[in-house]
């Protein structure tokens, strides 16, 4: 089986999902998760992958700070 055939077999899981409205997440964790994504980011050649790491640190840094904007908003 040929490594295309392999990434095609395998299951993409939703992050939908998953139950992660009960989970603590720290601002502290997502910070240093996005810095690792962006320092990666400059490292890496391929604009597919770049982008693809992009996305992750975007909707990585929502976990934390999209809750916290609307939060502030409601208040």
């Amino acid at each position: 089986m040929s490594n295309s055939d392999q990434l095609t077999d395998q299951r993409v899981l939703s992050l939908d999902d998953q139950d992660s409205a009960y989970e603590i997440i720290s601002s502290d964790e997502v910070d240093r998760v996005v810095e690792v994504l962006e320092d990666l980011m400059t490292r890496v050649k391929s604009e597919n992958i770049r982008s693809i790491l992009d996305e992750a640190a975007d909707e990585i840094y929502s976990l934390v700070y999209s809750e916290e904007h609307a939060d502030a908003d409601a208040a």
